[in-house]
């Protein structure tokens, strides 16, 4: 199932980029989202690119009947980000990539920010696979929402981490 969410901050690329580094505001977002504990890791790569991975057991609340069988004790999700080097103007490129361990369901996607008058606009372009015979597309579909979600907390959060809130 294809996602495709872009949202945008009243800030410069490179305010929204130390955000996007900074630990604290990535253990503020996986707080925010509800996880029931997690782990996070910003790792600076050559050229001012960066991976930032976070690793976040979630509740099973309201999940499908079919996929509960598979997370019984709760999901982890992990989420890897790996960003390029900025361009001359501030925008940057790079990977999602989201793993529920223990499930056949996965997220792969690319993601994009570029200068947006005074602010940064942040783009998700993804695919949600769920690798279950019969019941693979309907997994799809619950998952796609929760993953929506989590980019609507993340937007909150980083609105009011950049305005010191």
């Amino acid at each position: 199932m294809k996602i495709t969410e872009t949202w945008t901050y009243a800030a410069t690329p490179d305010r929204v980029w130390a955000m996007i580094t900074d630990p604290a505001f990535q253990e503020r977002k996986c707080a925010a989202s509800g996880a029931l504990s997690f782990d996070v890791s910003v790792e600076q790569a050559a050229g001012d690119g960066a991976t930032v991975v976070t690793s976040r057991r979630m509740p099973t609340d309201g999940l499908p009947s079919q996929f509960q069988k598979f997370v019984k004790d709760g999901l982890e999700v992990v989420e890897t980000q790996t960003w390029e080097p900025a361009a001359g103007d501030g925008s940057r490129s790079g990977r999602a990539d989201v793993q529920i361990k223990g499930t056949p369901v996965t997220m792969k996607g690319t993601l994009t920010m570029t200068p947006a008058g005074e602010g940064t606009t942040l783009r998700l372009d993804a695919d949600v696979k769920a690798g279950i015979p019969l019941v693979g597309g309907q997994i799809e579909k619950a998952v796609a929402p929760a993953v929506v979600h989590g980019i609507k907390v993340e937007e909150r959060e980083g609105a009011a981490y950049l305005t010191g809130a």
